[in-house]
């Protein structure tokens, strides 16, 4: 099993989710609203005047064999449209209960 963190600018949030539900994958936790920056380009999400536009960052744990086609999906998405800052990393799940 593998966790999946995917930061993106809250304008993706309904192709993210459709990313997962596309792939068979249902559980999930959202985070709508937050800040951030990228670390190599893109401009920052604070919510402020100079810099309006906010975050939004997904969680899922997934079955191994889900995460190159999420991974896919997700690529191809920030390809379409860089400017947005849509980052996606990969955690091996040691234990679950």
């Amino acid at each position: 099993m593998k966790g999946i963190f995917i930061a993106y600018n809250q304008a993706y949030n309904m192709e993210i989710v459709d990313v997962l539900e596309e792939l068979s994958c249902r559980g999930y936790t959202m985070w709508e609203n937050i800040e951030g920056r990228g670390s190599t380009d893109g401009e920052p999400h604070m919510g402020t005047h100079a810099w309006p536009t906010m975050n939004n960052a997904l969680l899922a744990f997934v079955d191994d064999d889900k995460v190159d086609g999420i991974l896919k999906l997700v690529k191809a998405k920030d390809e379409e449209t860089p400017a947005l800052g849509l980052r996606a990393f990969v955690w091996a799940v040691e234990k679950s209960v």
